[in-house]
């Protein structure tokens, strides 16, 4: 690694004020299970002049529910979030997507806010240098999206422009079912964000000395069903192929209300809209979870090496759908 001035911020404002001052050149460090890689491998442009530690911030790591509205800090640990009777009695989804994140020993450190945040996974993007990269590419601002004529196994379907690597993290698809907010924090005070406006192609929505400080999510009815399913490759460990996220609230066997994400599909989660219009007011049956799931990925846009992707999230929508059912 190479050398790099360290902080320990004691609040948010502190941190805030650093990013602002190193103006693009400083880095927040919490768990730092991919940062620290990312800056051994020397896989980017320009490496950071400063590393902000947050974990010396009080009071971000809190999980709580108060006048209907969940509030998770950005420091609480994957872990916390997996065992929280709060969030597996009321929001499992989102319990269920942590719990299918990395292996036990990265959720005892990484953080929620670090898995909203983290860096793209795509090949071209994090070649490292002692292998005969940076490789330079569209998301690094020279270059097209090398991956779009290249190996796009794992990138995007749906709203690509310039780079078309994906969103790696699991609770954004949850809190993206969820109408998840992402609160954030800056020079200029404190804004939310819906979780699905929060990414696009070429990163994410933070400005000039922002930093996340946690999430929101409304209440859900106490007799929705809640699904997260995931298709990877090794089965404990790794990135999604494809994810789902399904909240559906059913009464007498009819679907009243529906809210599907996609995940690894895109530059962030994706809720399928129309797909859930089309479940409302039919029988949580086979048929109408197959129109769902043909209607989720209606738009889907396959590169020329991905198009399996399309099938494998028309059936986790099916599965997610279907599992509702269940008492």
């Amino acid at each position: 690694m190479r050398s790099f001035t360290h902080f320990n911020a004691q609040s948010v404002k502190e941190a805030c004020k650093l990013l602002a001052e190193y103006d693009g050149r400083a880095v927040l460090n919490a768990g730092g299970t991919d940062l620290l890689g990312t800056l051994k491998g020397d896989n980017l442009l320009e490496y950071p002049e400063a590393l902000i530690n947050i974990k010396t911030i009080s009071g971000l790591n809190k999980i709580v529910e108060s006048k209907g509205t969940l509030r998770i800090g950005a420091l609480a640990k994957l872990s916390a979030l997996v065992i929280s009777p709060l969030l597996n009695e009321r929001y499992p989804v989102l319990a269920e997507a942590a719990r299918t994140v990395a292996t036990p020993q990265i959720r005892n450190v990484a953080t929620l806010g670090g898995n909203l945040c983290q860096d793209v996974r795509c090949w071209y993007y994090r070649y490292p240098r002692h292998i005969g990269g940076p490789i330079l590419c569209a998301r690094k601002g020279k270059g097209p999206c090398l991956a779009v004529k290249g190996d796009n196994r794992y990138h995007a379907l749906m709203g690509a422009k310039k780079c078309f690597a994906v969103c790696p993290s699991d609770t954004a698809v949850a809190l993206a079912a969820l109408d998840g907010q992402i609160k954030i924090t800056g020079p200029e005070g404190e804004r939310s964000i819906a979780v699905t406006e929060f990414y696009s192609p070429m990163g994410n929505s933070l400005k000039k000395g922002e930093m996340v400080t946690g999430v929101e999510v409304p209440s859900v009815a106490d007799h929705s069903k809640q699904t997260f399913l995931k298709f990877t490759l090794r089965k404990p460990v790794d990135f999604a192929i494809v994810s789902v996220a399904t909240v559906i609230t059913a009464k007498d066997g009819v679907c009243m209300e529906a809210r599907i994400a996609l995940g690894a599909v895109a530059a962030g989660p994706v809720r399928a809209t129309k797909a859930e219009k089309i479940l409302v007011g039919r029988p949580v049956d086979d048929m109408a979870a197959a129109d769902a799931a043909e209607t989720a990925l209606a738009g889907a846009k396959p590169l020329s090496m991905n198009a399996y992707k399309i099938e494998i999230a028309k059936t986790l929508v099916k599965r997610a759908i279907l599992q509702s059912r269940q008492p």
